[in-house]
């Protein structure tokens, strides 16, 4: 933020900034306060010198008869003379991040305090030395899940009644764990349980600035996945379980950070694992778009649970669990570089080479419909297929009788039929054999018989010779190639995750590799239930997608139309929730009755022919013509397509 707005911001912490230096107590509705300059307040009747107005934005003392607002307290406490100092430690109390100051206002400040020496940053050494002789005297650290190893190697030290060192005389001091920074600056932390509600804004208090920890890996750990954090304490609890780590020390410093590795070569990708609040979710999408500009290498790491807050929280609650995320993203950052270079095509040649060979024995599967096969270049080959339709087009019947007809040819066949059962599917089946036979005999198509015709034991009591044989001719037929066909029944149940599982098992029992079909897209089980049918239908589409890359094998799918196309010509607009469907479908296919979309086009009428003049429509053809349209008959009665000459 900009100086002025930081004025006005620190003015807000007036209250707070006072209960942290100075004693108070209660009057009636009002706070009575011990003045931290010059003392007064401290009588029999506590009645306090030192008030705040009204609006909580300035103060009076009537003792020694000094007032001002919040950047003034802190320049009597702290003896501060000039503006800009005194901004700049509100900044450091206040965790605010401040532009720096314009040079005219820098040199007017020089100019109206002469006096004032120029500002050093002070050497903490000695002090970190004394502090962590005395770490014995806390069990803060313990609780902490620290050992006395990461506390001796980062100098980490206690303090029992800590003041900050510009603190006036008043000041009520705290105990207070030390962890060096720089030689320069520190953090010290408040290890009481039950911090005071007025000092809890300050129980993370930081002395010479906000600085990154263990910013030294930088140099000394560049050939190591490092894990960049939030806190100190963070950082210290990954190397504890044997992680490399960096503390940000405040969210604000990610530009700092960056800056640091402008000219380091890193040999693995930094490991983000901010906090797990929005807080960190917000900085760590910040920082990586910062990373991401300045071309650095990262991968993200959950090292928590849902309700752990962050990396030290995880290791108090299973240090065992969290051991084995950090060494989980250990590996993950190690492997990273060899796994995408692994991906350059030059790797890949052989096996490139290796796929044209395989292809020579099977390089496609006809369909069993001589203009769909030449529509798509021979027939079915690796890839999505999505067939849709209005209702009674025969969309189902269609594609499982070119299941049937891929079974003939000895190649295996998986249905997933959440809408129909079994029997119902096979019923269609040898329905259709018998209308074929007597097409192909000249016999009279009374005789075929419908899938009720089929199912319905009763009826065969009053069937004659004639019609009982040709069911069995059928159920013959249908027997000759049913050991390839494998049907998986589901009622909403049924999703995207069962289908590769069963695909996987199919491969694993018999060797083959199977054509696969969903009937349908649209009632397949949802991935979440709170996604929109849109999203759910999208990642559906996209997972059938990778079962068919995965195993290089036809995936037909299913769809239904939406209702504003039953009078209209097929197109790609046509299909339900058609985003995923239109962009990742290999081969789009439609069926319209002849003349869907003409001026005077009756779909009543239509569909009463029979057989019904069907049309279908190649919408989309990745390696192929589009547009092709070819035409079909369709027995709807007796589940048959033929095509037309």
């Amino acid at each position: 933020m900009n100086r002025q707005e930081a004025t006005e911001v620190a003015k807000e912490y007036l209250e707070s900034y006072v209960e942290s230096i100075t004693d108070h107590s209660r009057k009636g509705n009002k706070k009575a306060y011990v003045c931290p300059i010059c003392g007064s307040g401290t009588g029999r009747n506590k009645t306090g010198a030192f008030t705040i107005t009204p609006d909580g934005l300035k103060w009076k003392c009537f003792a020694c008869d000094r007032g001002g607002d919040t950047l003034d307290l802190i320049g009597y406490v702290e003896d501060i003379d000039d503006y800009n100092s005194k901004l700049t430690r509100a900044g450091e109390l206040f965790n605010m991040t401040i532009d720096a100051p314009a040079r005219e206002y820098q040199n007017q400040d020089t100019q109206s305090n002469m006096h004032t020496d120029t500002k050093t940053e002070t050497n903490y050494i000695d002090f970190y030395k004394q502090a962590n002789k005395n770490i014995q005297a806390t069990n803060y650290p313990e609780k902490r899940g620290l050992s006395k190893a990461i506390l001796d190697r980062f100098k980490i030290g206690y303090v029992e009644n800590w003041k900050h060192p510009n603190a006036s005389e008043h000041v009520t001091g705290s105990p207070r764990l030390i962890i060096p920074v720089t030689q320069t600056s520190y953090l010290a932390r408040d290890t009481r349980e039950n911090i005071p509600e007025y000092q809890k804004e300050y129980a993370k208090t930081k002395v010479g600035g906000s600085d990154i920890f263990n910013g030294r890996a930088f140099i000394e750990d560049l050939d190591k996945p490092i894990f960049i954090v939030e806190g100190e304490i963070d950082a210290l609890s990954i190397m504890e379980v044997g992680g490399v780590a960096v503390g940000l020390g405040s969210t604000s410093n990610a530009n700092k950070l960056v800056d640091e590795l402008k000219d380091k070569k890193l040999e693995r990708p930094l490991i983000l694992a901010l906090d797990n609040d929005s807080a960190g979710r917000k900085a760590q999408e910040e920082l990586k778009q910062l990373l991401q500009a300045k071309k650095i290498p990262y991968i993200i790491a959950e090292l928590t649970t849902k309700d752990a807050k962050d990396p030290n929280d995880m290791l108090v609650r299973d240090r065992g669990a969290f051991e084995a995320r950090v060494e989980k993203a250990i590996s993950e950052a190690r492997d990273d570089k060899e796994k995408y270079l692994e991906t350059s095509t030059d790797n890949y040649i052989q096996d490139f080479l290796d796929g044209i060979a395989d292809s020579v024995n099977t390089p496609y599967i006809p369909t069993g419909f001589k203009g769909i096969d030449e529509a798509l270049d021979g027939g079915l080959y690796e890839g999505l297929y999505i067939v849709g339709a209005i209702s009674s087009l025969g969309k189902t019947t269609l594609v499982t009788q070119i299941a049937d007809q891929v079974a003939k040819q000895g190649h295996d066949v998986l249905i997933f039929s959440l809408e129909m059962a079994r029997s119902e599917l096979m019923a269609k089946s040898i329905s259709r054999h018998t209308i074929m036979e007597v097409l192909q005999t000249g016999g009279d198509t009374k005789n075929a018989k419908t899938v009720r015709g089929i199912t319905a034991g009763v009826r065969y009591a009053n069937y004659n010779d004639t019609e009982k044989e040709l069911i069995k001719n059928a159920v013959t037929a249908y027997s000759d190639y049913a050991k390839h066909i494998y049907i998986t029944e589901g009622v909403g149940d049924l999703g995207a995750r069962q289908i590769r599982e069963t695909v996987e098992k199919h491969v694993q029992y018999t060797g083959n590799t199977p054509l696969v079909i969903i009937d349908y897209l649209q009632i397949l089980a949802p991935y979440n239930e709170r996604a929109t049918d849109k999203q759910n239908t999208d990642k559906a589409v996209m997972e059938l997608k990778r079962i068919s890359r995965d195993f290089k094998t036809p995936v037909i799918g299913i769809s239904s139309f939406n209702r504003d196309n039953y009078n209209n010509s097929v197109s790609m607009q046509s299909f339900k929730e058609s985003g995923a469907i239109e962009y990742s479908s290999d081969v789009l296919i439609g069926l319209q009755l002849k003349g869907a979309g003409d001026k005077d086009f009756d779909p009543t009428e239509a569909k009463k022919k029979n057989p019904r003049e069907i049309e279908l429509v190649i919408l989309k053809n990745r390696n192929g013509q589009t547009g092709t349209k070819i035409p079909l008959e369709f027995y709807p009665l007796f589940n048959y397509f033929t095509e037309m000459n």
